[in-house]
């Protein structure tokens, strides 16, 4: 059945048992989804007057948290329901989070509160779109779930490229800074590589080449022994050579953020991972940019996307080059997952200097053997 508190249509997830008559304790078992706060900082205080809520008016089972983000109270009877929304609201001054086929609560990292390689103010966006977006968030209109994950740098540590239909991925646009000297420091065991996480177990010296250079995915460094470079050209910003030495390697200071689209992990159909749309985009408040691009989806996908359709599917079937038109975005080469194979990108006859025809008497003669 449908259940939930007056309107609002997300935020409670309806459960009834099958058999009421033989477990009466679980007849109603109501799921109730709590917007968390960015970055999921919380004070003991506020953490207790959760759980005293519901001890009192649930089960006293939580999930802490739920794959998208949000505090999950899991099993009340419906009349309970309001009791919980209005001690919530009025006390705690928190919001239900998201269900069903609307915006689900968006999640962040730590970014700038906490991680030196942020670059964005993860727990700023996630906040002010988390405001912006309450109608969205409480009232399902799409045709599916959508959902927000903001990373403040490619480590990824919400995993938006994986769980997350639109991934706001932070990035640089200059180069990867380098201090020489703490490289060389790095290379003669005056500092643990990646900051001592792996410090519980002797796995030898330090060797650069093998755990850096050789494991950069592009093959973009170099060490001769005494200097390491990097041909930021080819560098994908994998983050791995700054993980491992962080006080040597820094990111760059032009910092902003990529934008991708799609991903989804459902259990029957497989995973799917987000695909690049905006390589860089600016992340200023109040994310004007962001929000054009975010909305113009929404008005394609709502128009588009068929019952129960992530936003990834819609994009898989009617192409990737549909989506950069109704986002106003011009296609590049970062769009092309494999040159010459299913490249996806047309062009139109009017962006094509002179158009498609051509004189091929002409053309001969200037690519004859």
């Amino acid at each position: 059945g449908i259940v939930g508190v007056f309107g609002y249509g997300g935020g409670v997830i309806g459960r009834y048992c099958d058999q009421p008559e033989q477990f009466p304790g679980v007849t109603h078992f109501h799921t109730v989804r709590v917007a968390q706060p960015s970055g999921k900082y919380y004070t003991s205080d506020y953490l207790r007057s959760i759980m005293d809520i519901w001890d009192l008016r649930g089960s006293g089972l939580t999930n802490m948290h739920g794959s998208t983000g949000d505090i999950v109270l899991l099993g009340t009877t419906t009349p309970q329901l309001e009791e919980i929304f209005h001690d919530l609201t009025h006390n705690l001054n928190t919001d239900l989070g998201g269900s069903g086929s609307n915006l689900r609560t968006p999640a962040d990292c730590l970014g700038k509160s906490r991680c030196e390689f942020a670059c964005y103010d993860t727990q700023d966006v996630c906040h002010t779109l988390t405001n912006d977006y309450q109608d969205e968030l409480h009232r399902p209109a799409f045709p599916y779930k959508f959902k927000f994950k903001f990373d403040g740098c490619p480590s990824g540590c919400v995993a938006s490229i994986a769980r997350s239909d639109f991934s706001v991925i932070g990035t640089w646009k200059d180069d990867i800074r380098i201090d020489q000297e703490r490289v060389k420091a790095y290379v003669a065991g005056e500092f643990k590589a990646g900051g001592g996480s792996h410090a519980g177990r002797d796995w030898g010296k330090f060797d650069i080449v093998a755990e850096v250079v050789d494991r950069c995915p592009t093959g973009c460094m170099s060490y001769d022994g005494a200097k390491l470079t990097i041909d930021n050209s080819n560098c994908t910003r994998c983050m791995h050579c700054i993980n491992t030495m962080p006080a040597a390697l820094k990111i760059g200071k032009e910092t902003g953020a990529s934008i991708l689209c799609g991903a989804k992990a459902p259990i029957l159909d497989g995973a799917q991972m987000s695909s690049l749309l905006v390589p860089f985009i600016i992340v200023e408040n109040p994310y004007d940019e962001i929000k054009e691009v975010i909305e113009n989806i929404w008005d394609w996908w709502m128009e588009e996307g068929k019952n129960r359709e992530r936003v990834g599917e819609t994009i898989k079937r009617l192409s990737f080059q549909r989506l950069l038109e109704v986002t106003n975005t011009k296609a590049m080469p970062q769009h092309v997952v494999a040159p010459r194979a299913n490249p996806y990108i047309f062009f139109k006859e009017d962006e094509v200097p002179g158009g498609f025809a051509h004189d091929e008497k002409a053309y001969r003669q200037r690519h004859m053997r």
